[in-house]
């Protein structure tokens, strides 16, 4: 059995963007396997929503991805870094260059970066997200500084926000078919995170977070039926139409058409590849989405 207890020779980890869900819920699976309070670092650019991490025993340096000479002061002193990619609709390829340049020069020793996962071959462009993801590896892996990359697939825990909030009255209606993909939870994901930053073996190396089990939009639909014994219709539309589908609720364009292009590449297959990598960290299987949904009526 792994000896969470400490991380090894007792490094200091920083995690940053812990206002946000990823950087959060890593920081508390960190605390969760043991690694003393003392030991953990959040980085934060928002002085508010981090006291219950305060009270927990967590430090919380302030820092902000534009702002260079903040991440020097932040990361001074510290070993291993989880670099939290910044949100779409930034330049994530300058906030991710400085933060992992300022890293190397206080001489952190390890960044764990978290890209989205991407089809082998498949030549796709996630607007806003595979260029900088890109930019980013490339960046660290030249960098000079031991590196790890975790691949993420879509969020289990945020799929029906692809599809009408009322699906048992409007069904699903969305531009897919019966393509699969192999979500994880959001939680899933920051154990894997927390059990790279927390054991040793995992420098310079890649490690595809696909789930245990595939699904698809339609598959999505029989689960839901199947849950409260109530069909729910599951439709194929253009994506036209689902683009103006989300405009209609006051959604910019731009920000449709992101959305729309999530849900065309898990159709195509872009997030359905299933390494083994996710389960061999956490040491078991993914949550199924009947069980995800299930506990969360629970």
């Amino acid at each position: 059995m792994t000896d969470y207890s400490t991380t090894p020779g007792g490094e200091k980890v920083l995690v940053t963007g812990v206002t946000g869900s990823i950087g959060k819920a890593t920081v508390e699976q960190l605390l969760k396997k043991g690694i003393p309070a003392s030991q953990i670092i959040g980085l934060s650019r928002k002085k508010e929503q981090i006291e219950d991490l305060a009270a927990k025993g967590v430090e919380v340096r302030f820092g902000d991805y534009s702002d260079y000479n903040s991440l020097l002061r932040a990361f001074e002193g510290i070993d291993k870094v989880m670099l939290t990619s910044a949100v779409a609709f930034t330049d994530r390829s300058t906030q991710h260059f400085n933060a992992i340049t300022a890293a190397r020069q206080a001489g952190v020793k390890h960044v764990v970066y978290m890209a989205i996962m991407r089809k082998e071959g498949s030549g796709r462009i996630m607007p806003e997200v595979t260029e900088s993801d890109l930019f980013t590896e490339q960046v660290l892996k030249s960098s000079g500084i031991d590196y790890t990359i975790v691949y993420h697939p879509p969020f289990m825990d945020v799929l029906s926000l692809y599809f009408d909030p009322n699906p048992y009255e409007n069904g699903i209606k969305v531009p897919a078919n019966n393509g699969k993909m192999a979500p994880a939870t959001r939680d899933e994901l920051a154990e894997a995170h927390a059990v790279i930053l927390s054991t040793p073996g995992h420098a310079n190396k890649t490690y595809s977070l696909g789930g245990s089990h595939l699904v698809s939009f339609a598959g999505i639909a029989k689960i839901l039926g199947e849950i409260k014994g109530q069909a729910v219709p599951f439709t194929t539309i253009t994506t036209a139409q689902y683009i103006d589908g989300i405009m209609a609720n006051g959604v910019p364009r731009h920000v449709a058409e992101f959305i729309t292009g999530w849900v065309t590449a898990i159709d195509e297959g872009e997030f359905e590849y299933q390494s083994g990598d996710l389960e061999h960290l956490l040491g078991r299987k993914t949550k199924t989405y009947q069980a995800y949904l299930e506990s969360k009526l629970a």
